[in-house]
């Protein structure tokens, strides 16, 4: 029984101005370190299994792989890299001049001004460079410059390294659906990530200042970590991962 009379009923904000944001078009998605295109086979399927070869643990938490063959990921990028969503991006890496991982929007919601980056495979080759980390804020940018309110991350709620990722880069936590899915005969727990518009502007500048030369030694060693700068951005921390920077 509805309690509340018309004058009364507690109401959600107004949307101000509201025009559902465009959906990803293909564009490359150009920055220092890193530069993602959309994936191909004919262009990134041989490079993109070179840099999984022997490292099936890539595909531990994806709902695909591991490839036993070239042809056989080939076939798998095939069939999946002009679908609308997800949308697959084959990313480079420009200090080696290599394609080591592939990233994609999902969930692409943009009546509800909505979309997820998800279905992250990066080659040891990629993972935890200044590279990934660019990856990462340039399909961030994308998205909230496309006009996205929301900007979701979810994973395997046993995959620890993905909730790490997830805070670091700024995103808050939201929860854990228990029981989501099964996945490869095995349960999965689903953790929820998510940044915002509001957000954005102070998650751009913290990017910015950790991506500027001025903040890697001369071995490359970061001065400031992007965990510490987003941390104020967050609303919200992961409690399996309290202190991770």
């Amino acid at each position: 029984m509805n309690t509340y009379s018309s004058s009364d009923a507690p109401m959600s904000a107004v949307v101000e101005n509201w025009t559902p944001p465009a959906r990803p078009d293909g564009a490359v998605l150009q920055g220092q370190y890193a530069r993602l295109e959309r994936l191909s086979a004919e262009t990134h399927a041989a490079l993109l299994y070179r840099a999984y070869a022997d490292h099936d643990e890539v595909w531990d938490y994806l709902p695909y792989g591991p490839f036993s063959s070239a042809s056989q990921y080939h076939r798998w990028v095939r069939d999946n890299a002009n679908l609308d969503d997800p949308w697959y991006y084959a990313i480079k890496n420009l200090k080696t001049g290599e394609f080591e991982g592939v990233a994609s929007f999902l969930r692409i919601s943009p009546e509800s001004g909505s979309i997820e980056v998800g279905s992250i495979s990066l080659s040891p080759a990629l993972q935890r460079t200044t590279a990934a980390t660019e990856a990462m804020y340039l399909m961030m940018a994308w998205a909230f410059e496309a006009g996205y309110r929301r900007y979701e991350w979810k994973c395997n709620a046993a995959n620890m390294p993905s909730r790490r990722a997830a805070q670091r880069l700024g995103f808050s936590f939201e929860g854990v659906f228990r029981q989501a899915a099964v996945v490869k005969g095995r349960n999965r727990d689903t953790a929820w990530f998510a940044a915002i518009d509001a957000e954005w502007p102070a998650l751009k500048e913290a990017y910015a200042a950790w991506l500027s030369p001025a903040n890697f030694d001369a071995e490359g060693h970061q001065r400031e970590s992007l965990g510490d700068m987003t941390r104020l951005v967050r609303v919200a921390e992961d409690p399996a991962q309290p202190q991770q920077r």
